[in-house]
């Protein structure tokens, strides 16, 4: 095994069959990297038409994909074709926004015939995959459905770089790429161990620069409110954000179900403007955040069919940082009731209706969008840093993906190297496994997380 995914570079694609793909990749623990954390190598069991990177990076502040694109073209070009070859695709697409040029003009002049860029406008939230395969081939996937379900395979660019160097060079992801942002001293993009606290992250980008500050681990718009900086990366991690305490993003967050119901209860005007600039209402999905809104204040307004059509949101929160003129989180109450829905173990059926005349021109600019959540005093390029940063303890949490929950593999007391296993899931089950992301001495073996320390 290599000691670093970065010790060498391929100028050619290796010789490995569909199978071998997918097994190196499983045995490498390769997971979406762009929030969800579904296993890579079970997305590339499946046999479909067009293999699709989601590059759209659209959630502001957040700066990793269009910065490694530029850096690792030729790795990802790579990782699009051995994608191809594991998911039988005939065409690959690598979707992002005009405004990435030098990631544009990096990949151009590399890809072979089978593959394509598609330019992307700037707008929010062109990164939810169902839009992004509306936008990149004209498919619409239905309500409550899968994109293989249309063809189509996605994964993110992290998520595709990670799976070429597991083909290559059979190489677990220890590491990951997120932007630090907002009101910090030095804002970038880096690259660091899985494990390490955010709070060693933030010292890295030279600390908050405001008294009081809050933060939010992910993007402004879907990222969630971080109550403790001791908190690990993990392998899904985009970002961390500090705001100013009183800022409307970590207030908002801060608020309680029982007062976002009560506040719904008293101010919804059923004005529908969520439901109007709904997303996947737009491209033809039941899903009206208004109707949900009023159906749990007023339970004679609900139907099973209604409620269950909560399932289908994907929490962009558009609704919320938008288009609600009055403060209501519809997401917020969406994500209450999809919570009680799965606990019943009840899915959502519906019909994928006509996609609305005005979908593509009722999508946000990123610009305005930026302005409208009050983040263009703490908006920053956050440029992408190649220091190898180290740490002397990590923290690796054995639950960072879809599925079910590693176990731990290791014990205290154990001497393990950068790489090693330390927690693999079930045989059969759904999952990957946890990697070292430093040598050390495993410190500590809990329900929730393995230790280790630099030693």
């Amino acid at each position: 095994m290599n000691t670093s995914p970065n010790a060498f570079e391929f100028t050619e694609l290796i010789v490995c069959d569909a199978q071998a793909i997918r097994e190196r990749v499983r045995a490498a623990g390769v997971v979406g990297a762009g929030g969800a954390g579904f296993p890579a190598h079970v997305k590339l069991q499946a046999q479909v038409e067009i293999f699709l990177v989601n590059a759209a990076e659209c959630e502001p502040m957040l700066k990793v994909d269009q910065q490694l694109m530029a850096q690792q073209a030729a790795r990802l070009v790579r990782g699009v074709q051995y994608s191809m070859k594991a998911t039988g695709a005939r065409e690959g697409i690598i979707a992002l926004k005009e405004k990435y040029r030098p990631a544009i003009a990096a990949l151009t002049s590399l890809l072979p015939s089978a593959i394509r860029l598609h330019i992307l406008p700037d707008v929010y939230p062109a990164g939810d995959e169902v839009l992004t395969i509306w936008m990149a081939t004209g498919r619409r996937v239905p309500p409550a459905a899968l994109p293989v379900s249309v063809g189509v395979v996605v994964n993110n660019v992290q998520t595709v770089l990670n799976i070429a160097r597991a083909v290559e060079q059979q190489f677990p992801v220890t590491r990951r790429t997120l932007t630090v942002n907002g009101a910090v001293a030095h804002p970038q993009t880096l690259t660091v161990p899985i494990g390490m606290s955010l709070r060693e992250v933030l010292s890295l980008a030279g600390g908050a620069t405001i008294d009081s500050p809050g933060f939010i681990n992910g993007g402004p718009m879907m990222g969630h409110l971080l109550t403790t900086l001791d908190t690990p990366v993990t392998k899904t991690t985009g970002g961390l954000l500090v705001l100013p305490e009183k800022h409307p993003l970590i207030q908002r967050r801060r608020k309680d179900e029982r007062t976002l119901l009560s506040v719904a209860k008293t101010v919804c005007e059923q004005c529908r403007l969520c439901t109007d600039l709904c997303p996947r209402h737009l491209i033809g999905h039941e899903l009206s955040p208004h109707l949900l809104v009023r159906a749990v204040n007023y339970q004679q307004a609900a139907t099973p069919q209604l409620l269950l059509s909560a399932l289908t949101c994907s929490e962009c929160n558009v609704c919320e940082s938008v288009a609600c003129p009055v403060g209501i989180s519809p997401m917020r109450i969406n994500r209450m009731l999809k919570r009680e829905l799965r606990a019943q173990n009840l899915r959502y059926e519906g019909p994928l209706n006509p996609a609305d005349e005005m979908a593509k021109y009722r999508l946000v600019p990123v610009k305005r969008l930026i302005a409208k959540l009050g983040l263009s005093d703490w908006y920053h390029e956050a440029p992408l840093s190649e220091t190898e940063h180290l740490t002397d303890n990590v923290t690796l949490l054995l639950r960072q993906h879809i599925g079910a929950n590693t176990l731990p593999q290791v014990q205290k007391g154990d001497r393990v190297v950068r790489g090693q296993c330390v927690a693999d899931v079930p045989a059969g089950a759904l999952g990957a496994p946890i990697h070292a992301s430093i040598d050390g001495i495993v410190s500590d073996v809990t329900e929730l997380a393995i230790t280790v320390v630099r030693g």
